[in-house]
């Protein structure tokens, strides 16, 4: 375990190793950057899900830690809130359970993403790829971006929202200045500033609805500098968990992915740390739905730091960690964060929520997915309209919404047409 905990230092070259370290203010300065990375996106999930921030990224900090610890830090990451759980938690919120149920779905998909790493360990990770070919993770990926479409429509535009208020009637001028300043830093901006676009147009939109009156300052002043995070316990229901089964695919689609991009950055063979990974991300989510946050993911946006720095020092990571906990612990931050008018959400939900869905394509398009052969077609078009529609049924008490069938449609379709079309 000592061991562990050691890194030499580094000694010349442009690439700094994982077990190695920078002088003690540069690694410092690199974990804020990794601090920096991560932050838009990790507690805009739970703003937009009306889970407490501070919880959220008090246990993102050691989920990270965790995660590092398991894959013996050969494997430098940051795990965030994971968009997948944007659905999921919405749907299971609205229902009789409310936030606690969905809190329930998290703690299941982190225990089921555990089990998954015990079986990576046991037998390697290629039926992974039998399982969710690119096809098929992307249209998943594209589904779950698009079901939120109407979710930033109504925090946006007609503001009937969760969290829609009083402070809500100037909505559409917020979503659409929020937006706007998103696409506008998108587009002149070049590397980091332009990965945290989303990020930074929440920021004009959160100051223009300060001078505008419309954010609600009362909570910010009320609230303490220095106290424990809110803790909230989950509650189980079939029905609510059932909704997250779809996260737990996608969640293993990312962390392969990861695993896979920083063994190409590293130039080390990471095969072995698969199963670990998978279950690093596991029990850090398991954790944070225990405890009354978002479910995490490791962090391709701090895979961008690492790309543009040539630093994979894991101790920089173990700094934003022990960052992202000391943040959570001051209530009024949390607060500020709290407060974000709804419209300037929406705004930044109509991007954020598209940009997902894109990321799909994006997968048809880097994997080359033959997208001229008909049964890939049926089963992408068909999948994505099904998710879009949120065409949804129900079986008793137990109701299967339009992410569960088009995952359904997307896994089975897949394997029976395939088969049969080689018949």
């Amino acid at each position: 375990m000592a061991s562990l905990f050691t890194w030499k230092v580094h000694s010349g070259g442009d690439v700094v190793a994982p077990d190695e370290r920078l002088s003690w203010p540069r690694t410092i300065g690199i974990g804020f950057q990794h601090i920096a990375a991560m932050f838009g996106a990790t507690f805009l999930v739970p703003v937009l899900t009306g889970l407490p921030p501070a919880t959220t990224l008090f246990f993102s900090g050691i989920g990270t830690i965790l995660f590092l610890i398991i894959t013996q830090n050969k494997v430098p990451s940051y795990l965030g809130s994971s968009f997948a759980f944007l659905g999921p938690i919405a749907a299971a919120t609205a229902g009789s359970g409310g936030a606690a149920a969905a809190l329930g779905g998290v703690v299941a998909t982190g225990i089921l993403l555990v089990l998954v790493g015990l079986v990576v360990r046991a037998v390697g990770a290629s039926w992974i790829n039998w399982l969710m070919p690119p096809v098929v993770t992307g249209t998943i990926v594209m589904v779950i971006g698009f079901n939120l479409a109407s979710v930033a429509y109504n925090k946006a535009w007609s503001g009937t929202g969760p969290g829609a208020g009083q402070l809500q009637a100037q909505g559409p001028l917020l979503g659409i200045i929020t937006l706007l300043a998103i696409g506008l830093i998108a587009a002149i901006s070049r590397g980091f500033i332009g990965r945290i676009s989303i990020f930074l147009g929440l920021v004009v939109g959160y100051v223009v609805a300060l001078v505008r009156g419309d954010v609600d300052t009362k909570p910010i002043s009320d609230a303490k500098w220095i106290a424990l995070p809110t803790f909230t316990s989950p509650t189980f229901t079939m029905s609510a968990i059932l909704l997250f089964i779809p996260v737990v695919l996608v969640l293993i689609a990312e962390n392969v992915g990861h695993v896979k991009a920083v063994a190409a950055m590293t130039g080390k063979n990471l095969d072995d740390q698969m199963g670990n990974a998978l279950m690093g991300d596991g029990l850090a989510t398991t954790l944070a739905g225990a405890g009354g946050g978002s479910g995490t993911t490791t962090y391709a946006e701090n895979i961008g730091v690492m790309a543009a720095t040539k630093v994979y020092s894991t101790i920089a990571y173990y700094i934003a960690g022990v960052g992202a906990i000391l943040l959570a612990l001051c209530p009024k931050f949390g607060a500020v964060l709290s407060a974000t008018p709804v419209g300037v959400l929406g705004g930044a939900s109509v991007a954020l929520f598209g940009m997902i869905g894109m990321l799909g394509a994006k997968i048809w398009i880097e994997s080359k997915v033959d997208l001229s052969n008909s049964t890939n077609l049926i089963i992408a078009g068909s999948s994505v309209i099904i998710g879009i529609a949120d065409v949804s049924f129900k079986i008793g008490d137990y109701t299967f919404n339009g992410i569960i069938n088009a995952t359904l449609v997307a896994i089975l379709g897949y394997h029976i047409l395939h088969a049969m079309q080689k018949r």
